[in-house]
């Protein structure tokens, strides 16, 4: 990877808004598994090769790798995932804004060994609390980030 300057692929105001829009007002475990459940059932439907993790705390509560994904998923998973925990947003909107900035994924505060501000993870904010984190890796950005979205308005009341 390098520090050549990201592609503008979605409008970070729209990326804002519908992170805002899918935010459940609740995230209990049982919550945990049913996004990641949800997760694996699109994507097997739509016949999606993707890695999914879904935390509660510090707690992996749903894990799964479907056929087609390799080790190489596990890694973007830690590192989308350490940009949405350390940002409070989804890894694909800090993306976008650098992108719209003319800048490259590698920052001071995300070093490209730890962080990868591409699409695939979603913070859970309640009430301003991060309580965890979706992530999916194994589709182009713009399409992880839009999966993770999708299985949190289905699987999640609002």
């Amino acid at each position: 990877m390098t520090d050549a300057p990201m592609t503008v692929l979605a409008d970070p105001a729209v990326i804002a808004e519908e992170f805002a829009e899918a935010l459940p007002g609740t995230f209990t475990h049982a919550d945990a598994i049913a996004v990641g459940e949800e997760i694996v059932r699109l994507a097997r439907s739509r016949d999606l090769a993707v890695a999914v993790s879904v935390m509660l705390g510090d707690h992996e509560v749903f894990r799964l790798a479907l056929p087609g994904t390799s080790t190489g998923n596990d890694a973007w998973i830690r590192r989308k995932r350490n940009v949405a925990e350390l940002t409070g947003e989804p890894s694909f909107l800090v993306g976008q804004r650098l992108a719209a900035r003319g800048l490259g994924p590698v920052t001071p505060e995300m070093p490209e060994a730890d962080y990868a501000p591409h699409g695939g993870a979603v913070p859970i904010l309640v009430d301003g609390a991060l309580l965890g984190s979706v992530t999916v890796s194994g589709l182009p950005p713009q399409d992880d980030h839009a999966l993770v979205l999708e299985a949190l308005r289905g699987a999640l009341p609002r």
